[in-house]
């Protein structure tokens, strides 16, 4: 029979199963990808607003990820690590930080949608109306366009978590490597019918939403570039969107992947390491492949690392 704890202020953690073989290989393989998703995120945010040739909307808007990036893994990758090193047992956290931690990483989800949404739209005037694109892209508009992304995810994730601490709690283990929503609300022995019709509309509108807008931005992006003999729009555009395009893909896969093996409680361990890889993958990948493809911030690096270069010698 299972034993009922009302309103519990420590929750368990059931964590990652690993054994003490694979217990350090894992631990320093997270420490080495948080830490480089720290220096490259924060990175690419420093270098573009200290270098003035880069406060243009393209990569004002993408600092939205890097930020997003950074702001989803520290509050989730310190708590799995720390959880790594020590017995099941051990693993307690409190109700209110396994709040937080449920809030930022459907946040971190959800923004991911909704920043590259933005900056579909950025990519499609700058391709489809490149001649008033400076009188668009304004910086009110940059600015309205971010209050809009991170606005609108806190307000969906903010009803989400809402109707979830209203339930009491009979349950104190988390069946996850760290707090979201679902593992909270199964805590209940209370009726979560709300609660799943709520989930499932929100999962739905925002992936409407997100792939919707992606799917027609891009149609009408291709549409501009067939019908322009403009060899450097063209090339131009294949750069760009090629660029968010697998952002956005990055980010779709490791999601559906995630989703998908929630329907198979017996893969329990692989929905685990989805769920770490969900945020860790897209955190590492989305500033190599933005910096990868950028030429701009190409020159900013090298010229910064060349005058590092010359300035001993003078």
């Amino acid at each position: 029979m299972e034993n009922y704890t009302f309103n519990s202020l420590t929750l368990q953690m059931e964590g990652l199963n690993v054994t003490k073989v694979n217990k350090y290989p894992i631990f320093f393989f997270l420490l080495l990808t948080y830490v480089f998703i720290l220096t490259a995120n924060v990175g690419i945010v420093v270098l573009i607003w200290t270098e003035r040739s880069l406060h243009q909307p393209m990569y004002l808007l993408f600092c939205n990820l890097s930020i997003n990036d950074v702001m989803g893994n520290s509050l989730l990758v310190p708590r799995v690590l720390a959880d790594i090193l020590v017995p099941p047992s051990e693993r307690l956290i409190h109700y209110y930080e396994c709040l937080m931690q449920a809030f930022t990483t459907h946040m971190f989800g959800t923004n991911a949608h909704t920043v590259l949404m933005i900056m579909a739209f950025d990519r499609y005037v700058a391709i489809c109306n490149p001649l008033h694109y400076t009188t668009i892209m304004t910086d009110k508009m940059v600015i309205k366009l971010t209050i809009s992304a991170w606005g609108v995810a806190f307000v969906l994730v903010a009803i989400l978590l809402g109707l979830t601490i209203r339930l009491n709690r009979c349950r104190t283990l988390i069946k996850n490597p760290y707090c979201d929503n679902a593992s909270l609300f199964k805590l209940s022995c209370e009726n979560v019918f709300i609660n799943d019709v709520y989930g499932l509309t929100f999962t739905v509108i925002l992936l409407s939403a997100s792939i919707g807008s992606i799917i027609l931005t891009y149609l009408k992006i291709t549409a501009a570039c067939l019908t322009s003999k403009s060899k450097s729009l063209n090339s131009k555009a294949l750069k760009t969107c090629s660029t968010h395009l697998i952002l956005y893909m990055i980010m779709l896969a490791s999601g559906m992947i995630l989703i998908t093996l929630h329907r198979f409680p017996e893969y329990s361990e692989y929905r685990k390491i989805s769920a770490i890889l969900f945020n860790v993958v897209p955190g590492s990948l989305n500033p190599v492949i933005y910096g990868l493809q950028s030429q701009e911030i190409h020159k900013c690096v090298f010229n910064i690392f060349h005058l590092k270069r010359v300035t001993p010698s003078l």
